[in-house]
């Protein structure tokens, strides 16, 4: 039983309650989650980081969805995913990420969470300009 319940990327407000009602299954005792927020500082920034407007290829919900499937499909048992991530302009401490992700057991709650985020950051077509408070933006494609 690997599912992927929501698999979205979208320019609304996500919220990490509809992704822990999307796991809930009496068959499943591990839930784990991933909040991942935009924050005011990056190595790379001379100055704070005001925000981040994200941009998506028109494949990337459909390469979200693959990424959850994967990610299910290679844990040691089953899991059950709903992951989205969102575009436009987001302000320091949006979410822009959000997993949930509920197992019979913890272990592969973490492993499926933590494989989720990976691919992400590695495969999905999404990219990010980085704004400052000065004014400086600079991109980061994916892995960035």
């Amino acid at each position: 039983m690997n599912d992927v319940r929501i698999a979205a990327v979208s320019e609304e407000l996500l919220d990490l309650d509809v992704h822990l009602t999307a796991v809930e299954d009496p068959r499943l005792g591990a839930v784990t989650t991933f909040v991942g927020r935009v924050r005011d500082n990056d190595p790379d920034a001379q100055t704070p980081v005001v925000g981040l407007e994200y941009s998506a290829h028109p494949d990337a919900e459909a390469t979200l969805r693959r990424i959850a499937e994967e990610a299910g499909a290679g844990a040691d048992a089953p899991a059950v995913v709903a992951v989205s991530h969102r575009v436009g302009r987001l302000d320091v401490g949006d979410a822009a990420v959000v997993i949930a992700v509920a197992s019979e057991h913890r272990a592969e709650a973490f492993e499926v969470c933590r494989a989720v985020i990976e691919a992400i950051k590695s495969d999905l077509p999404v990219w990010k300009r980085q704004l400052e408070v000065d004014g400086t933006t600079s991109w980061k494609g994916i892995g960035g």
